[in-house]
């Protein structure tokens, strides 16, 4: 158990050293979070037929610690893997192998590079292989995904993970 904590706390400390030494953080600079799978999950299972996709997503300690009603606290980092879907007898696909990784974090002040109008706080996000290496994304596609949710503090599915939180910890 010691050793789990121990990673997750390098892991966290470590991305805050990374943007601690980058006074300007912007999209594609996220350093990745090796120590994510020993994360809470923030869900599980995520179907997306339409785009062929299982997600399965995670959410750093510093983040668990937000309150339904609440922005995230500077720091809260999410993962998502996406899983190509594979057919299941059931009809509800199972997750297959991870296509890519998305990361994105909460920074302390504004990010660097934000095109006008696609500001989404002070998220920065990344985007990585299976391997954890870093990749090209269109960035501008992820915040234009993420703008309309300024309530929800830019964070998609926002009420589905408090409620779901709420119901475990009953």
């Amino acid at each position: 158990m010691h050793k789990k904590l121990a990673t997750i706390l390098m892991g966290v400390m470590g991305a805050a050293a990374a943007f601690a030494a980058n006074e300007a953080p912007q999209d594609g600079a996220l350093a990745f979070p090796k120590d994510y799978p020993y994360w809470a999950t923030f869900l599980r299972n995520v179907q997306r037929p339409d785009v062929q996709q299982v997600r399965e997503l995670y959410v750093s300690p510093i983040g668990t610690r937000a309150k339904s009603g609440e922005p995230f606290p500077t720091g809260t980092i999410f993962v998502m893997e996406n899983h190509q879907a594979l057919p299941s007898p059931t009809g509800s696909p199972n997750p297959g192998p991870i296509a890519k990784i998305f990361v994105m974090q909460k920074v302390d002040g504004k990010p660097a590079g934000v095109p006008e109008g696609l500001q989404n706080g002070s998220w920065v996000y990344g985007s990585f292989s299976a391997d954890g290496k870093a990749i090209a994304e269109n960035y501008q596609a992820c915040r234009g995904c993420h703008l309309p949710l300024a309530q929800k503090d830019f964070v998609q599915r926002y009420d589905e993970y408090f409620e779901k939180r709420a119901t475990v910890n009953q």
